[in-house]
């Protein structure tokens, strides 16, 4: 078998020669791939590793992140050492092929241009064989892998139903005590099981595509009645003003059901329903209009937080 060379890091190389079938490797070789001993996760005390992360170690950080995905008990320590975040999380939800991936690209840049450090926390279906994220969001997101400002992380369901993966809570408190002040979370699809983004994330977005009209009312009892934002996606195209009337006719009715005493109407159509398009030009692909609205909302959650603080 002819010599191999193996490739780990930032460029850093490690060859190795092949004898019997085994693959041999000089323990100079495996020190200069895995890196000195200090620096090593495995090598430090939870209170360093926690340091680390609120830091801005991105190593740490992706290293932690991992950890959380495998469920290892050491992270369990460290979490409860991160320091506590005020991240403004985003979700993400709709069925595949909406143009999710693209969306969340769209709405890194509308925070990046404000300043915002930003995280990304992409959910795909799980390999068979590692667990691990099949579809790879990052690879979908390649205009930011080189911005500092932006952690960009896709996370396996590795079988768990919700739309989210388990590990997702704690990966956003990770990324919270990293420093991002924005987190967006995007979920691996749509259906009845993925209204628990809402409960992580603080202003909840639901992305279409044209001609999901006749699928509406299939979700209604679900995921319908979850999100704070409507966005159809793809609006160029045909069928995207029959989608766009059929969400602000559903939620007019919304507006008309009978409601508890003393409960609180939810915004309207015009306010929560908006068109995107996959253009360049940021004046005709409506998503400053959509960040707009996203911001608006923290607003009001901000300003509903105030009033339940007044005694």
């Amino acid at each position: 078998m002819a010599d191999g060379v193996f490739c780990h890091g930032k460029g850093s190389v490690v060859a190795a020669a092949s004898r019997e079938g085994q693959l041999v490797v000089s323990s100079e070789r495996i020190a200069a791939w895995q890196g000195s001993a200090p620096d090593r996760m495995s090598d430090m005390k939870p209170e360093e590793v926690a340091r680390r992360v609120a830091g801005g170690d991105r190593r740490a950080c992706a290293r932690l992140i991992t950890q959380v995905e495998e469920r290892d008990p050491s992270a369990l320590a460290i979490l409860e050492l991160l320091p506590a975040g005020g991240s403004f999380k985003i979700g993400i939800t709709g069925p595949p092929g909406a143009g999710k991936s693209t969306l969340v690209d769209l709405l890194v840049e509308q925070a990046r241009a404000e300043g915002a450090t930003v995280g990304v926390l992409a959910v795909d279906p799980s390999s068979l064989r590692t667990g691990g994220a099949l579809l790879g969001d990052r690879i979908r997101m390649q205009g930011h892998a080189t911005d500092p400002g932006v952690f960009i992380r896709s996370m396996g369901t590795r079988g768990h139903y919700g739309g989210l993966a388990a590990a997702t809570a704690d990966a956003a408190r990770v990324l919270e005590a990293f420093g991002c002040s924005v987190i967006l979370l995007e979920t691996v699809g749509v259906g009845q099981s993925e209204v628990e983004v809402a409960d992580l994330a603080d202003v909840t977005i639901l992305v279409l595509g044209p001609n999901s009209g006749d699928g509406i009312q299939a979700m209604k009892a679900g995921i319908m009645e979850v999100p704070d934002l409507f966005v159809v996606n793809k609006a160029d195209l045909p069928g995207a003003d029959a989608t766009l009337l059929e969400i602000r006719r559903m939620l007019a009715e919304a507006l008309d059901a009978p409601r508890l005493p003393g409960e609180t109407p939810a915004a309207g159509p015009a306010d929560r329903v908006l068109a995107t398009r996959a253009l360049d030009d940021p004046a005709r692909n409506g998503v400053p209009e959509l960040w707009r609205a996203i911001r608006d909302r923290q607003l009001l959650l901000a300003a509903r937080v105030q009033l339940e603080e007044v005694p």
